[in-house]
């Protein structure tokens, strides 16, 4: 569970590349977490761990102000998650997490790269049956806790992973469950690191370098644009 995790993590930093594209993404996801959920951070437990990320991204903390700040104004932008479907090269389901202002807009650019890279754009309900939308949390151990009643106390709050070592804690559980959890660790003193909500495939599928490259290619594109938040596939992870 861990080097999934850290794999996703490791190609999410490295294809934003610059902060002030990684900060450009996180104050949009900010952005859709007020207006879902309101500015006060003690009753919007998805804005509380935006506020983590962005902190675990080292994002200034006047910036995350003032992304709050900027996202209740009423002139904000009116950006929308949106989950886009299809097929890359090799029978590789994907999905394509967005937050736009302009769909008609998104939908082109994506249509245009899947084309372009051998892959197919298809329509709602293509391929979102073959994942699992899931949250997971990284957080700091305490002293003191035992391991095994812990984790019986998290599965009573939705987690249905758990791991930990001397340096972090790592929990999962259905994104349904997110909020539940997020209220146990910090009900209990349990500092949160980081958090991700992903979609989760239910089984992999293994390709060879080359098929991997042509796979590698449409996510490299899918990944540049700037509505794109993340990008999903059913592809084996590689090794970094």
């Amino acid at each position: 569970m861990g080097r999934a995790f850290e794999y996703r993590k490791a190609r999410k930093m490295k294809r934003w590349g610059s902060m002030s594209r990684t900060f450009t993404r996180i104050g949009k996801e900010i952005t859709i977490a007020v207006k879902a959920g309101g500015p006060d951070v003690d009753g919007n437990s998805r804005l509380r761990a935006l506020i983590a990320n962005a902190k675990a991204a080292n994002m200034p903390k006047e910036n995350i102000e003032r992304a709050i700040k900027r996202a209740s104004e009423k002139d904000a932008g009116d950006y929308k998650e949106v989950i886009y479907e299809g097929f890359a090269p090799h029978g590789i389901a994907v999905l394509v997490e967005t937050a736009t202002d302009n769909t008609t807009r998104t939908v082109a650019n994506l249509r245009n790269y899947f084309n372009k890279k051998g892959g197919s754009l298809g329509n709602s309900g293509s391929v979102a049956f073959m994942f699992s939308h899931k949250c997971y949390f990284h957080v700091n151990p305490k002293d003191g806790v035992d391991p095994d009643e812990l984790e019986l106390e998290l599965i009573d709050c939705g987690a249905e992973e758990f791991a930990i070592d001397d340096e972090e804690m790592l929990v999962s559980g259905d994104f349904a469950a997110n909020g539940d959890i997020m209220k146990y660790l910090e009900d209990n003193g349990f500092e949160i690191k980081s958090s991700e909500f992903v979609y989760e495939p239910a089984d992999y599928k293994e390709l060879g370098e080359a098929e991997r490259a042509e796979v590698e290619a449409l996510i490299e594109v899918l990944e540049e644009d700037d509505d794109v938040q993340n990008v999903f596939t059913t592809m084996a992870e590689g090794e970094e």
